[in-house]
């Protein structure tokens, strides 16, 4: 789980210590034995275990499930990368410059980078040379470790950004049509659900349909959303919500941007303002700048994360849409590149399905037999 979402499940020991009564701290009275129906004592240690058991049984079931759905829902990057790296290799009793030429092209297509891939193919050749590495089918657990390494690489504790008071002020960035708004109110319910409140902030005041949709989000998840008029200077409506959040002491502000790359310019001008404005509102706002990409686009996606980066410097990532692409090697891609860290996956519709991005768990699913 994301550190910001275990925020209100901690509790000192001394709240917890001072929560107990005095009348809970008292034994219960003994109760009246009926030795006719009163089960015997290896009976009890029995149905206590048989309880446990159970409980820990429909976890791992649930983890099983989650883990299933992900694996499914990465299939296109399975087919164009692992499926076909096994087609390779199957039957090759060695590595040689064929092969490379071949698994140059699997890595590419499958958005990998050319500079990642070229990387990855040279450690390997050294391996090789080195005779660490003979056997073909043990490519595949070299290229697991090495886009393994990239992802640690760029990984950062999510928490470290929390502030220690006041809200926690998370701006959103991303071009138009990459599933940003909806990210949000994914996000949001992530919040709603480990006991936090939120204020979301509409700052696309020039599409009245981003407005709308946010409003939508807000309802669903009973959350409320400040907004102004169309037209109205996305600053102001930053400055009146972060205002309203100090107030009302809520725990998390979520700020929706515009996207226009069509006018670029001027959006990364107003990115830069909305930028400015927070931090004189808030000392230390935004504390998080999530940017959100569709990974279906593949290496423009880096493109779009280098341009917003020089704006505004960008300290998470959303991949939205993997489950749409045979291009999931954009995330090796993207974290060498940029060494930003991978906050959300998305891999479907429901909300369930922005899942927390945990390297071991999306790597065991990608490369899953």
């Amino acid at each position: 789980m994301l550190g910001w979402f275990k925020k209100k499940f901690t509790q000192p020991d001394d709240e917890k210590q001072t929560a107990i009564t005095a009348e809970e701290s008292l034994p219960d009275p003994p109760a009246p034995v009926d030795a006719a129906v009163q089960p015997e004592h290896g009976q009890q240690e029995e149905k206590t275990v048989q309880g446990e058991n159970t409980a820990t049984q429909g976890s791992a079931d649930a983890d099983s499930s989650m883990f299933s759905r992900l694996s499914k829902r990465l299939s296109k990057t399975k087919e164009s990368l692992v499926y076909r790296m096994d087609t390779l290799f199957l039957g090759k009793k060695e590595i040689d410059a064929d092969l490379f030429d071949e698994l140059e092209e699997i890595l590419i297509t499958a958005d990998l980078g050319i500079a990642t891939t070229m990387e990855i193919l040279d450690d390997a050749r050294k391996r090789v040379k080195r005779k660490e590495l003979s056997d073909p089918q043990l490519l595949k657990g070299v290229l697991k470790e090495k886009i393994r390494d990239y992802i640690m690489e760029s990984d950062k504790p999510a928490e470290l950004v929390m502030p220690k008071d006041g809200p926690f002020v998370i701006m959103v960035v991303g071009v138009n049509g990459v599933g940003k708004t909806t990210t949000i109110g994914k996000i949001t319910n992530k919040f709603k659900k480990s006991g936090q409140s939120v204020l979301l902030v509409a700052a696309d005041t020039f599409r009245a349909a981003a407005v709308a949709q946010l409003k939508i989000w807000g309802e669903r998840n009973q959350t409320k959303v400040v907004f102004q008029k169309e037209g109205a200077d996305p600053s102001s409506v930053v400055f009146e919500g972060i205002g309203k959040a100090i107030d009302d002491d809520y725990d998390v502000v979520i700020v929706d941007t515009a996207g226009r790359l069509h006018t670029q310019v001027n959006l990364m001008e107003e990115l830069k303002k909305i930028n400015r404005v927070m931090g004189k509102r808030l000392t230390g706002a935004p504390h998080e700048v999530l940017l959100v990409l569709d990974a279906t686009t593949g290496q423009n996606g880096v493109s779009q994360a280098k341009l917003f980066n020089d704006s505004v410097p960008v300290t998470g990532l959303a991949l939205t849409k993997l489950d749409g692409t045979a291009k999931g090697g954009i995330i090796a891609n993207v974290c060498r590149e940029l060494s930003i860290p991978i906050r959300f996956i998305g891999i479907g519709e429901q909300i369930e399905d922005l899942r927390d991005f945990d390297p071991d768990e999306f790597l065991d699913a990608l490369f899953d037999e």
